[in-house]
């Protein structure tokens, strides 16, 4: 499937090694796969990789320094469960990335992505907005998110 396919997808901007870095994101999840690059003209850097992720389309552009990876786009990943959070947290910070607060980090390529549990999500819209509020501020006080200490300040 190419880009021709699919209406929306989001397109992050890379110096180089936009192909890596695809490659790199689809080893991470399920449903993920390689759908298509192209290379105009550089076979060792190629311009266009269009992905799948996480069943979700993707497209990166790799087209040189103008423009830098910047926190205010990130990859927003659900996990089920501490183990996945864990997993996914350790694998995007190696080589090179960095640690973030409130469930946020960058990758080695400056690509940031937010790992958030979905228990954490249901809490935060409980309807006991009082022990929401406590989950809320016990995250804001974590780098990688903790579920048990989020269900502990959940519950009081």
């Amino acid at each position: 499937m190419t880009g021709l396919e699919r209406k929306v997808r989001p397109c992050l901007w890379f110096e180089t090694g936009g192909v890596k870095a695809a490659e790199f994101y689809v080893s991470l999840l399920p449903d993920s796969r390689i759908d298509a690059v192209f290379e105009h003209g550089n076979a060792t850097d190629p311009m266009v990789v269009e992905y799948t992720l996480g069943g979700a389309p993707m497209m990166h552009l790799t087209a040189g320094p103008m423009y830098k990876q910047t926190p205010a786009a990130s990859i927003s990943v659900l996990t089920k469960d501490q183990a996945e959070t864990d997993r996914l947290w350790q694998a995007l910070l190696e080589g090179g990335g960095k640690e973030s607060r409130c469930g946020w980090l960058a990758d080695r390529f400056g690509v940031s992505w937010q790992i958030v549990p979905e228990k954490m999500v249901r809490l935060f819209h409980d309807t006991d907005q009082v022990a929401a509020a406590r989950a809320r501020a016990a995250m804001l006080e974590m780098r990688k998110i903790d579920i048990a200490a989020i269900e502990a300040a959940f519950a009081g």
